[in-house]
């Protein structure tokens, strides 16, 4: 059964997109008119980042917006630029770095995981590489501790039964 926290979360999922734009055009809007500079712009990305893990990108980042905008159209070539982008995001390397120790992370309950591997079908890192990467394959690294996992949170709405959640950890519990 799905909780109130998961419908939430697949509320939010679905409407991603949208809300990038908002608060990529919000987060550029304060900085034009509070002038920030660039170590509070950075200071902001490590503190999403401790809380959130790398979920900027794909939350927030006003150039991430608009990557996705320009790379939706299928083109191959354009689609490898969204990751080429982020090689040059301090942010991105930052929050990134801090996936596998975010106070909000990417949890899968194994008492009610019935492998049906639907988590893996919608996750981009999987896809990537499925060799390394599952969500419910315990011999593998799970793709929410990995550094280019970005917080889509596709993986948490494709699971039927709730099993996978984006929730809080303590540090010294495992996620």
């Amino acid at each position: 059964m799905v909780g109130k926290a998961n419908r939430l979360t697949i509320f939010l999922s679905k409407r991603r997109r949208w809300i990038q734009g908002a608060a990529g055009i919000g987060l550029y809007a304060l900085n034009v008119l509070a002038d920030l500079s660039l170590g509070w712009i950075l200071l902001i990305g490590v503190a999403f980042g401790v809380v959130f893990g790398k979920a900027f990108c794909r939350w927030v980042c006003p150039i991430g917006f608009i990557m996705e905008l320009l790379t939706s159209k299928g083109d191959d070539r354009l689609r490898s630029m969204y990751q080429y982008h982020k090689m040059g995001c301090p942010i991105a390397w930052v929050s990134g770095a801090l996936n596998r120790f975010s106070l909000l992370r990417l949890r899968r309950s194994a008492a009610t995981c019935t492998s049906c591997g639907l988590c893996d079908k919608a996750c981009y890192m999987p896809a990537l590489d499925p060799e390394r990467f599952s969500f419910f394959n315990i011999d593998k690294q799970r793709p929410g501790d990995a550094y280019a996992c970005s917080r889509c949170l596709f993986c948490v709405s494709a699971c039927p039964n709730g099993s996978l959640k984006y929730a809080p950890v303590l540090p010294w519990q495992k996620s």
